[in-house]
């Protein structure tokens, strides 16, 4: 009988299983809790909440939103579940964690299609279709054989990324483009500063709050890629000889060098989204929202990934996977959640829900599937999956991944709705085409 196999039990690995199991194929799936825990898991139940007990905007005009949507057409388990868990959070999708995690255990256990296995996998095992999903704090052992798989340079423990920001919330009036000490029309975008807003930006970092990390996060930074905070305290000047040096740049509105300056270079193919370079941090959100009302150029800029510095076991998956999640040197090895560098509940639910068919597909005879660009499942795992990016920074759903509308509308509200509206769409066509139920 044709059969998977899944590692991992959290949202992507339970909602592959769910996706598989559908579709009348049997399943095993490994998961080594309650056997053996990880520092942030309480119980060996499955799709366990770590974290928050919210899925974020429920609003079509959202990207979190418009993603959970997607997955309601396509019946996701992970999503049903907690619209029958939900708690009142406004206009967010937050469920009461432990009903969550009991129905899609109690369903997954139910079913005759899939065998639970309780056990640590330490090796990649031989049989496929295989689904390898065991989340940002995968097992050292099952890391070290994956890291043989993927080769040393695209298996990441720590990460450590800046601030990505809209290419539509700058002022281009400050804002200029240029490389340093070139002529031409140059890679960069940079936000100038004087020397009081310079100093101000600085004072602000000085007593700006960070998050705290976890007992199993702690530890010492590397010299090369060290918070922006940390940098800030050892004095402004090595921050001016640091990612804000403003040497070989020259500000337009001045014809002269700026004091200090805020580069910002492209991070998808789209030039949708720029990456504040050398911004990695752990302040706040709601400090780093702050943050950017001291960068001239930069004081409306929405951020739709916070700069971030934790323990996240992820793959450098551009080169590595294709946008249907599936391992490129060995067709029927598929990788979901956080393991492939996108971040967050539905993003990992949205990535095991696609290696589910797929590994579906593949036992079925047929090609994998990729989903189209204009939805929000598909643009999140062509993100991942971009050749031209040298260095994946793991991603959250937002609008700035969808190519943008033929029409051009200042209204954000508006110009989200149609997002959303021309998303739905393409789905449905693409349900319809590839007879997706």
């Amino acid at each position: 009988m044709a059969q998977a196999t899944i590692i991992g039990g959290g949202l992507a690995g339970s909602e592959a299983a769910y996706q598989l199991a559908k579709r009348g194929y049997q399943v095993d799936l490994f998961e080594m809790r309650p056997d053996k825990m990880t520092p942030a898991h309480h119980s060996g139940k499955f799709a366990e909440l770590v974290c928050s007990n919210s899925l974020r905007s429920d609003r079509l005009t959202s990207a979190a939103g418009l993603l959970k949507e997607e997955l309601r057409h396509l019946d996701s388990l992970i999503i049903r579940a907690a619209d029958n868990n939900k708690v009142p959070a406004g206009s967010a999708l937050a469920v009461d964690r432990e009903g969550f995690a009991d129905s899609i255990t109690a369903e997954l256990k139910s079913s005759d299609k899939i065998n639970i296995i309780c056990q640590e996998v330490a090796e990649i095992p031989d049989r496929r279709p295989l689904i390898i999903a065991t989340g940002p704090l995968t097992s050292s052992a099952l890391a070290e054989n994956i890291k043989k798989l993927t080769g040393k340079d695209y298996l990441y423990f720590y990460d450590a990324a800046a601030p990505i920001v809209t290419a539509e919330s700058l002022n281009y009036d400050i804002v200029f483009r240029a490389s340093r000490y070139d002529e031409d029309r140059g890679d960069y975008l940079n936000a100038p500063l004087n020397q009081e807003q310079f100093l101000s930006f600085w004072e602000f970092l000085l007593q700006a709050e960070c998050h705290k990390p976890h007992d199993f996060e702690r530890g010492n930074y590397f010299e090369g890629c060290l918070p922006l905070e940390v940098m800030a305290k050892r004095g402004h000047k090595t921050l001016l000889y640091g990612p804000m040096k403003p040497v070989g740049l020259t500000d337009p509105r001045t014809g002269s060098e700026p004091h200090a300056v805020v580069q910002l270079r492209q991070d998808n193919r789209q030039g949708t989204l720029y990456n504040m370079v050398g911004f990695q941090t752990q302040l706040k959100w709601g400090e780093q929202d702050e943050m950017l009302k001291y960068i001239p150029g930069m004081e409306e800029a929405e951020i739709v990934r916070y700069g971030v510095m934790h323990r996240n076991t992820y793959l450098n998956s551009p080169g590595l996977l294709t946008a249907g999640y599936q391992f490129k040197e060995e067709p029927g090895l598929f990788f979901a959640g956080q393991l492939t560098g996108v971040e967050g509940y539905i993003e990992s639910t949205a990535s095991g829900l696609i290696a589910g068919i797929n590994a579906a597909c593949t036992l079925a005879g047929n090609e994998p599937l990729e989903f189209p660009l204009e939805t929000t499942i598909g643009s999140l795992a062509a993100y991942i999956a971009d050749e031209q990016k040298d260095r994946l920074n793991p991603m959250n759903i937002n609008f700035g991944l969808l190519p943008p509308l033929e029409e051009k509308i200042s209204d954000k509200e508006q110009r989200n709705k149609a997002r959303a509206e021309r998303a739905l769409d393409k789905l449905a066509e693409f349900k319809a085409i590839y007879n997706i139920n």
